[in-house]
């Protein structure tokens, strides 16, 4: 049985995704079973989130919105997980917030 899930979070880190978050999100995206993609649009394209070097490639600016879709039996948690991730400004304290 294969669950799906999705959602989307908008990028406040002040480079966006580039180099350090890349690395942060595709190495959470690995932790989990599904197959887990992101895009920053709603129609796509979407990328797989465990490749680095497409992570990386998406350019992803800070305010622009990260959607996020998984399917496995984890999905929901892997969906989550990126959310909460990015929402956390990818674990790094932020000086001259």
């Amino acid at each position: 049985m294969s669950d799906t899930a999705e959602g989307s979070v908008v990028i406040t880190h002040d480079v966006g995704l580039h180099a350090r978050p890349s690395v942060k999100l595709t190495k959470l995206a690995k932790g989990f079973a599904a197959t887990l993609e992101i895009a920053g649009a709603a129609d796509g394209p979407w990328i797989d989130a465990k490749s680095i070097v497409k992570v990386m490639a998406m350019k992803a600016k800070q305010h622009s919105t990260l959607f996020v879709r998984a399917a496995g039996t984890d999905a929901r948690a892997a969906v989550d997980a990126v959310i909460g991730l990015v929402r956390r400004d990818f674990d790094e304290a932020g000086d001259g917030h």
